[in-house]
């Protein structure tokens, strides 16, 4: 029996260390942590039986190897990225183009969408779900709003405000937040040991999931309090899914930012659009 191929992550997580010299720096990259990287890396070593980094205190060196193995993988990932991109046909006549996580066209698109078509009914939609940041890269939109770090995509981007984080919870889950189950998504840098406060107990989450959207859906079904991006709550707080289960906003180190194609009068006036709501949806704690 033929031998399964490598994970594709593995090799994303290769080539971005490669051409990054640096695990964190690819972290950073393709939406990982530092430790993620490096695992899978370590894990195509093995499936290899080479090493493909000699790993240094002040970053990596690549090997013969990892030289070998580089511009092959390069290649596999254009030609991947190219051969997606061939089933992007049909009219694009009004037709806009929009790249976002499934949690942000849930939870902050698909709330107000109504308000946008019912001013202009002429306009067609295309969402295009990304998961990791640098699918950015490789897809073509109108309007993308990922999410990260300033440092990632605050170049030409629009960091959508309020970008703290809060407690959200189903309004008929009883009991105080240090009582209750809360939910981290993971692969953010802020979590629930920063958005507490020195004279807080210790909150350690018992449900952990990769995204805010899932957050958001594991606490409506009152599974437990999510900490979430406030931009993403009040369509929630406004409809009564959710309410708030403290008053605390916290920092984030990321957030969701926005960008157009500034070529495109359709994209800049959904981006204007978008902002419109950000700046309208502020509701009283």
């Amino acid at each position: 029996m033929a031998k399964s191929l490598p994970p594709l992550t593995w090799f994303r997580a290769f080539e971005a260390a490669a051409r990054h010299l640096s695990f964190t720096a690819a972290a950073e990259e393709i939406g990982m942590t530092q430790s993620a990287v490096s695992q899978q890396v370590k894990s195509l070593e093995s499936r290899l039986g080479v090493a493909l980094f000699i790993r240094q205190a002040r970053g990596l060196m690549i090997t013969d190897d990892g030289r070998k193995l580089m511009p092959q993988v390069t290649s596999a990932l254009e030609t991947l990225g190219a051969a997606a991109r061939s089933f992007e046909t049909g009219s694009t006549q009004n037709l806009l183009t929009i790249a976002s996580s499934v949690t942000v066209a849930q939870w902050f698109i698909a709330p107000r969408l109504a308000s946008f078509t019912a001013r202009h009914p002429e306009i067609r939609f295309r969402f295009l779900s990304t998961i990791w940041p640098d699918d950015f890269n490789t897809i073509r939109a109108d309007v993308e709003i990922p999410f990260g770090s300033h440092k990632q995509f605050g170049q030409g981007a629009v960091l959508l405000e309020p970008s703290g984080l809060v407690a959200m919870k189903s309004p008929e889950l009883a009991g105080e937040l240090e009582d209750l189950p809360l939910i981290e998504a993971v692969g953010t840098s802020s979590g629930w040991k920063n958005w507490q406060t020195p004279d807080m107990a210790e909150l350690v989450p018992q449900i952990y999931v990769d995204s805010f959207g899932a957050a958001l859906n594991m606490a409506a079904h009152g599974n437990g309090v999510a900490l979430v991006s406030e931009v993403l709550s009040y369509p929630a707080l406004a409809s009564g899914a959710l309410v708030l289960a403290h008053s605390r906003v916290a920092p984030s180190q990321e957030g969701y930012f926005l960008r157009a194609d500034e070529h495109n009068p359709t994209a800049r006036m959904f981006r204007d659009w978008i902002l419109e709501q950000g700046e309208g949806a502020m509701i009283p704690v």
